[in-house]
């Protein structure tokens, strides 16, 4: 299992912001390339996730449970899922926490893998193009917010597209940079 903790900013109180990343058709529609197809009688949601890499497209299908603590504002989410074309299979399970009173801090920690033909990418890169879709998550609910506010809709958003190559490596690329500056800061220390 590969970890991952990530915390990110919404300028928007927690209330504004849970109701929002309670909904997952709102949480598919800022992901980029997610869709929800449907809900299972069990309660588990499915649908697929598309990465593209270039001239690959990577189609994850699979099925996500989430478990709600509202009070606190938590949510556990438990992922599987297929490509498609590969046959690599993807598990993952994070727990995601909302807090703070004039600005919501976004902490999701767990981890992920992914074996077969993506499983080398998956080891590699995979935290990088993780945290470039949470980056890109945490910008389109930000939006959702802002155009509530000034339009007063609750209408679901427009899915967001799926991440392009570039726009993964370059953030991957600068989460990279950043943690070789920050080891190297810390060792000189």
């Amino acid at each position: 299992m590969i970890a991952l903790k990530e915390q990110f900013s919404i300028p928007a109180p927690p209330d504004d912001v849970w109701p929002l990343m309670s909904d997952p058709a709102v949480v598919a529609a800022c992901i980029p390339g997610a869709e929800l197809n449907e809900l299972t009688p069990d309660g588990a949601h499915r649908g697929k996730v598309t990465f593209r890499f270039g001239p690959t497209v990577a189609v994850f299908r699979g099925e996500t449970r989430l478990t709600y603590d509202h009070p606190v504002k938590r949510c556990l989410i438990e992922a599987r899922g297929i490509d498609q074309k590969g046959a690599s299979r993807a598990r993952a399970r994070f727990e995601v926490q909302a807090q703070g009173t004039d600005t919501t801090d976004v902490t999701m920690e767990g981890g992920f893998e992914v074996a077969g033909p993506l499983e080398m990418f998956a080891s590699a890169g995979g935290v990088h193009v993780a945290r470039a879709l949470l980056a890109e998550f945490a910008t389109n609910i930000a939006r959702v917010i802002e155009q509530r506010r000034s339009s007063g809709s609750t209408e679901v958003p427009e899915q967001a597209p799926a991440a392009s190559a570039t726009k993964i490596l370059g953030r991957a690329l600068v989460d990279g940079a950043r943690g070789i500056i920050g080891r190297n800061d810390k060792e000189s220390t």
